[in-house]
């Protein structure tokens, strides 16, 4: 017997809930190993640990456009990341603790301040003014 493929891991988390693409669950699974990856030891990690990871790894892939990434896969905010997880964790795909819950990602960052600001200029770029053309 053929072992499934990741298609046939997340059709039925797609069939429930297609608010987020396939590319955003392996990216969280990606996203999930970076961070215990960065850890001295192999172990659970908590929902701020993974959001800290998520965001690093997302501007590591993707630099300046990883915002504009995320979100067509559908993932806008912290909790689009906590859906996932939650999504993978019912269907048998990842464990979690008693402790673990939604609300872990709640209290995340912003988006546009995680995701945009790190490249944007420290100091508004002065642009000259443009001088008359004369007529002559």
């Amino acid at each position: 017997m053929k072992p499934p493929n990741i298609d046939d891991l997340l059709a039925p988390i797609l069939e429930k809930d297609a608010r987020y693409t396939p590319e955003a669950y392996l990216f969280v699974r990606e996203g999930l190993d970076h961070s215990v990856r960065k850890l001295e030891k192999p172990r659970h990690i908590s929902g701020q640990e993974l959001l800290a990871g998520m965001r690093e790894y997302a501007l590591q892939e993707f630099g300046p456009v990883a915002k504009r990434v995320l979100s067509e896969w559908g993932i806008n905010e912290c909790v689009d990341f906590g859906n996932i997880v939650f999504n993978l964790v019912n269907e048998g795909l990842l464990g979690k603790t008693d402790e673990d819950s939604i609300e872990d990602f709640m209290d995340g960052y912003d988006f546009h301040e995680a995701f945009i600001q790190p490249f944007q200029p420290n100091h508004p770029v002065a642009c000259p003014l443009e001088q008359p053309v004369s007529a002559e």
